[in-house]
């Protein structure tokens, strides 16, 4: 009874700060960030629209909300509702002091089912997730997610996962997949930290942009290449950005990028898994294939 108590008294606390958020591109979740109506959720929730409703606990009428902004790259959103008066927002906890094995709760709207709660524990830390192309949104590489056994099902991205205090610990975006079977791989969910998630939000609620992500980057604008078979075979540059980390080295629009610090490079994927795990900062060997002919470059990474 007292596991059960807590479980009670964590999903009183915390669903009133968990939302439906309905887009074009469909159905999501996401978390009450301060009392003046922002809400964080995934920037896949959102798409490419700028105008939303959003529904709260135990309320059937919509509030119009519109977008603050978002980060791909982590994908990370900030919409706000016109009207916050009765808002409750989430607390969020320190990230750095959640543990394997800790019991959470993942809070959202699967399915369009709202106010859903599902239990499990943190299976794993500092997993590296790499989401899918959408329609709605480009490839992103997550670092350091959370992984958790509570049930991820479509529709619970951009909700709360939180612990038996109450507080956020996550917000999960992705269930993991089995090829095999064609669907979701049970008890296998990805939450993005909450230090990531307070960090990026911070910047969204205060500018509207993020111009400290921690993540590095080549500046350039990448496309998958691929062979007559539509195998891909590498990274081509469609764009590089001025007196960027990439044009300083030398790399030119046409190039295709094979391989970064040793690591093949076959897709814009897998690109950005690779510069995950490295450092703003950081000087690293980057192989482009030019006319025919390869040649590497030294390329000193800057920021998202």
């Amino acid at each position: 009874m007292v596991l059960q108590d807590a479980y009670q008294r964590v999903i009183t606390d915390v669903l009133p700060s968990v939302v439906e958020i309905r887009s074009s591109s469909g159905l999501g979740s996401g978390v009450v960030y301060d009392d003046q109506g922002h809400i964080v959720t995934n920037a896949h929730v959102v798409g490419a629209d700028k105008d939303f409703d959003v529904l709260t606990s135990g309320s059937a009428t919509p509030r119009s909300a519109t977008l603050v902004g978002t980060f791909q790259p982590n994908d990370i959103a900030v919409i706000k509702v016109d009207d916050a008066e009765g808002l409750v927002p989430a607390t969020f906890a320190d990230s750095s002091d959640v543990h394997v094995g800790d019991i959470v709760l993942a809070m959202g709207n699967p399915l369009g089912l709202s106010a859903t709660v599902t239990d499990g524990i943190v299976s794993a830390l500092g997993r590296e997730v790499s989401e899918p192309v959408t329609d709605f949104s480009p490839p992103a590489t997550l670092p350091n997610t959370i992984q958790t056994s509570a049930a991820i099902n479509p529709g619970n991205s951009g909700g709360a996962l939180v612990n038996l205090d109450g507080h956020v610990i996550g917000i999960p975006t992705l269930a993991a997949t089995n090829p095999e079977a064609g669907g979701v791989a049970p008890g296998i969910g990805f939450a993005i930290p909450s230090n990531t998630v307070k960090r990026l939000a911070d910047q969204l609620v205060a500018t509207g942009t993020v111009t400290d992500s921690g993540r590095a980057a080549l500046g350039v604008g990448v496309t998958t290449v691929v062979d007559n078979a539509g195998q891909p075979q590498g990274v081509g540059v469609i764009s590089v950005k001025a007196s960027g980390p990439a044009d300083q080295a030398g790399i030119q629009p046409g190039d295709i990028i094979v391989s970064v610090k040793g690591t093949s490079t076959p897709s814009v994927q897998v690109l950005g898994a690779v510069l995950a795990d490295l450092q703003v900062g950081e000087t690293v060997p980057v192989t482009v294939r030019r006319a025919g002919d390869q040649e590497q470059l030294e390329v000193t990474l800057g920021e998202l």
